[in-house]
């Protein structure tokens, strides 16, 4: 018996149409939640720093408020250096004024300041950009450490997207004379892929945070940006796990990067862990580093 052909088109049609509105679905099921992973990453959560650790360690400070060239005030510590050389101190993502890095430096004579990036601890702004407009922010805190009474000199250290803007900054800023960039990413285009969950949607995430953000995701790679510190130093530190092996992180920047340049990795160091790991070792390493400022 012969199928009748205007029933066998409207099969045909009425398949089409399903895997077209299903495929319409996912897609637009993907984009949602595209748009959503990459607005939740906009909005870090708050830890406000308390200075219980400065205070414990008999650490003299201030309370400082610095304001961005775009308007954001940021809050703040300083503590004026004892050798002429101050040390800007740059969290990570979701994180604050790190105390202990704080009170390492501090306790070696060195100046301090440490500030909480935009949209994070007691700053303000409402948004992070993962180090692109938070470069603004270290530029704030080198102008009010270069306007402070015997400073002689400046370093810096940063962690995670903190050591990533560190180094976009420094570039472009030799009043910066050395930096140590602990966990840093190569590029923030690694950091969104590497914390996609599911690879399909890496794109769609990629192109919602270039439009959310106002941001152009390829100048904020740090691989390409660290060559132009040099002649100045930079040391490099990494622990060998997690994030840092899957993005090759250590070894792309100390690659990358110019004369003078030192680099130390430890295996089965998770991230931003190497000096809770050997905070002794991290100490004796990271102020021989920073020695020559007050040799200069």
């Amino acid at each position: 018996m012969k199928r009748h052909p205007s029933r066998l088109r409207y099969w045909l049609n009425l398949s089409t149409m399903t895997v077209l509105s299903l495929a319409l679905a996912f897609f637009i099921l993907l984009a949602y939640a595209s748009e959503r992973w990459a607005q939740s990453h906009r909005y870090p959560a708050r830890n406000i720093p308390t200075g219980a650790w400065l205070r414990e360690n008999k650490i003299p400070y201030e309370e400082v408020e610095l304001e961005t060239a775009d308007g954001v005030n940021l809050a703040a510590w300083y503590t004026p250096p004892a050798n002429g050389a101050v040390i800007l101190v740059a969290h990570g993502y979701s994180g604050a004024r790190p105390e202990d890095i704080y009170v390492m430096f501090a306790r070696n004579g060195y100046g301090v300041l440490a500030w909480d990036f935009r949209a994070h601890g007691a700053s303000g702004g409402e948004t992070c950009s993962l180090g692109y407009y938070e470069q603004l922010d270290v530029e704030a805190a080198l102008d009010y450490a270069l306007s402070q009474p015997g400073v002689e000199h400046i370093g810096a250290w940063g962690g995670s997207m903190g050591a990533a803007t560190m180094i976009l900054t420094a570039a472009k800023h030799p009043e910066i004379e050395a930096v140590v960039s602990d966990s840093a990413f190569p590029s923030l285009e690694d950091v969104v892929r590497l914390n996609t969950p599911i690879k399909i949607m890496q794109p769609f995430v990629l192109f919602f945070a270039e439009k959310q953000s106002g941001l152009e995701l390829d100048k904020v790679r740090p691989v390409d940006a660290i060559a132009e510190i040099s002649p100045r130093a930079v040391f490099v530190i990494d622990g060998w796990e997690g994030a840092a092996i899957a993005m090759n992180s250590p070894y792309r920047l100390f690659d990358a990067a110019g004369e003078r340049k030192e680099l130390w990795v430890e295996d089965g160091v998770p991230h931003l862990g190497m000096y809770g790991y050997n905070p002794l070792e991290y100490e004796k390493r990271v102020i021989g580093f920073f020695h020559d400022l007050r040799q200069k």
